[in-house]
């Protein structure tokens, strides 16, 4: 059973998006494991399940990764107060985890196209590669964590080798592969 989320509860989220905000090096997908760590662990807000739907929503509909934290905010929204509750949790948790970067970024990207040819601001980009890889591992870690019984997952595990294979060797677009990945799902195959 989930905790429910009252209308209190949405300062501490809108606070914990702001801290995350500026981690977001890899993307809205690298929040992923600290965002589920809140939400789920916790403070129980929504189960892991109800995260896992959220991810897989957000990658199905067009436009950015981060969505999850849109669908995930509005879950525990709906859960607690209905749709005003909801709304305001997606519309703050995106606002907590927009506003901040954006404005950084704006700036940031001002100043190095002015200084381009810095030798420390090209030691930066090369710095920040490794930890943009570490944030993306940490979310496959997560993603691959909630299936660790081989025994029962085996499908999804083949399904996954494959996907990865196909897409490091071929030019398939990965919505081909989410799209087939959706209709073993729907035929119950994994």
């Amino acid at each position: 059973m989930n905790a429910p989320v009252a209308p209190g509860d949405v300062p501490a989220l809108f606070l914990h998006c702001l801290s995350l905000s500026m981690l977001a090096v890899g993307g809205g997908l690298s929040l992923m494991p600290d965002f589920h760590r809140f939400l789920v662990s916790e403070r129980g807000w929504i189960s892991d399940a109800q995260f896992s739907s959220a991810i897989a929503l957000a990658q199905a509909a067009p436009g950015p990764n981060g969505l999850y934290l849109a669908v995930a905010s509005w879950n525990i929204g709906f859960g607690g107060g209905g749709y005003l509750l909801a709304l305001a949790c997606a519309v703050i948790a995106m606002a907590g985890v927009l506003l901040p970067s954006s404005i950084a970024t704006l700036i940031i990207t001002r100043w190095a196209h002015r200084n381009r040819e810095l030798r420390v601001l090209r030691a930066f980009k090369q710095g920040m590669a490794p930890l943009v890889v570490g944030l993306v591992l940490s979310v496959a870690w997560l993603l691959a964590s909630a299936n660790d019984d081989l025994v029962r997952d085996w499908r999804l595990w083949i399904l996954s080798a494959v996907a990865v294979g196909l897409l490091w060797k071929t030019r398939i677009h990965l919505l081909w592969l989410l799209g087939a990945g959706a209709v073993l799902g729907a035929m119950g195959w994994v």
